[in-house]
């Protein structure tokens, strides 16, 4: 007896033509279709939708996955035929297995938030614990292992169910993230792309293996400080982020005058033990209203800093005037450098504020008196010489043999035939040494 004839036989079975699964959810991911008191009919239909895949199962055994389209179960299907030989009753008994729909479109609009602050160490503020919150996206990539791995024999299977798991493993990944990324607080929001870009491609390689999951999309949309960051920041913004300490104590003084104003300037002020700087602010504000002192000198701005890779200095963070410092040291060097916000590394000299502050490049000194200096062999023995100095030796010893070298010469020659000696010689000058002549002189 065929399978077909052994299911039809089942009694009390109502037979199945078409199994499919018209999905009207937006956060279902896997859906097991009713098969109690149903039998597969022989030619019957599998109707897989896009966005979905399907999948039998019978006694922990899963059939290939079959893919959108429509699959005819038939006995004449390979991928049928294959399954049913493979379990245990064959073509022998009714199916008694399950049929499993996995939808496989991204799931998207999952929010995420971290339950504890993540400490991170900032250059500007030490120790900062900060929270961060956004949205991510993801899809069944590998349908076979997310079965074997999550879905097991639950009947329906919701994001909820399995974006727990997902954001604790996404919030561990991004805490080790941020801390070798090393960016600092203030630049964080410019970083928030690439920050989520990072995260994918290290935890997608895990995700795939052990779910058979694929995160498309990972946004960061805020980090947030505790509140007593976020009041240094807003001070530092006031006073125009200068740096200063002096400017940073006269702005303070100068809050605390403002609120002593509306509680009553004589115990606040002795108590705060600002009296000095109190005399300090109203000086200033008088001279300010054109009454008393001159207004107070407004403080330099403080020099942007470039990470700045060359051969002037090791790698590390200087200022404008510091990196055309190394500039004028190592002119045909290759002097790099980088600052927030830009996309990429830049040469040094294409920064405006830093080629201007390179000095021009020392001319080139004159040429020292007598014309070139020669290495001279000759009766006045091994000396440096000038070209008139040689000549002079020449024409004092003019059966002698005199030879001359300097750098850019391949050898020795004889000093009438260099041509600024000769120059200097005037008339013919005296005939080479015959051949076979001394060795070259070392």
């Amino acid at each position: 007896m065929g399978l077909w004839d052994s299911i039809k036989s089942h009694a009390g079975a109502q037979f199945l033509d078409v199994i499919q699964w018209l999905d009207d959810t937006r956060d279902t991911i896997v859906f097991r279709f009713p098969t109690f008191q149903q039998v597969i009919q022989d030619g019957g239909k599998l109707v897989v939708r896009e966005g979905q895949v399907a999948l039998f199962v019978q006694e922990g055994v899963l059939s290939p996955v079959f893919g959108p389209g429509t699959h005819e179960l038939s006995t004449r299907s390979p991928a049928i035929a294959g399954f049913f030989q493979g379990i245990k009753y064959g073509f022998e008994g009714p199916y008694k297995g399950e049929v499993y729909f996995i939808n496989t479109r991204v799931f998207t609009a999952q929010r995420w938030g971290t339950a504890t602050p993540i400490p991170m160490r900032d250059k500007d503020f030490g120790i900062v614990r900060i929270r961060a919150n956004g949205a991510f996206a993801f899809r069944i990539t590998a349908p076979e292992v997310f079965f074997k791995e999550v879905v097991s024999t639950s009947g329906l299977v919701e994001t909820e169910d399995i974006t727990g798991q997902l954001k604790r493993t996404m919030l561990a990944t991004l805490a080790d993230t941020l801390g070798e990324s090393k960016i600092p607080l203030l630049d964080l929001v410019a970083q928030y792309v690439d920050l989520g870009d990072a995260l994918r491609e290290r935890i997608n390689p895990k995700f795939s293996a052990q779910y058979g999951i694929t995160i498309t999309d990972f946004a960061i949309e805020g980090i947030t400080v505790p509140e007593d960051v976020e009041k240094a920041i807003d001070r530092r913004a006031s006073m125009g982020a200068t740096g200063d300490l002096a400017a940073f104590t006269q702005y303070q003084a100068a809050s605390a005058l403002g609120n002593a104003g509306a509680h009553g300037v004589g115990g606040t002020m002795m108590d705060a033990g600002l009296g000095l700087a109190m005399g300090q602010v109203v000086g200033q504000a008088l001279g300010r209203s054109g009454v008393g002192a001159a207004a107070p000198a407004v403080p330099p701005p403080v020099e942007v800093r470039y990470h700045y890779n060359g051969p002037g200095a090791p790698q590390g963070e200087y200022t404008a005037t510091q990196v055309a410092g190394f500039i004028a040291g190592h002119r045909t060097g290759n002097h790099q450098v980088w600052a927030a916000g830009w996309p990429s590394w830049q040469a040094a000299s294409a920064v405006a504020e830093i080629a201007r502050l390179v000095p021009p490049a020392p001319s080139a000194p004159p040429p020292l008196p007598g014309g070139p200096v020669f290495h001279y062999n000759g009766p006045s023995g091994n000396v440096q010489a000038s070209a008139a100095d040689v000549a002079a030796s020449v024409k004092a010893h003019p059966g002698a043999r005199h030879l001359v070298w300097r750098d850019g010469m391949p050898a020795w020659a004889e000093a009438a035939s260099v041509p600024e000696i000769a120059a200097l010689l005037g008339g013919a000058p005296p005939p080479l040494p015959p051949a076979g002549g001394p060795p070259p002189l070392p």
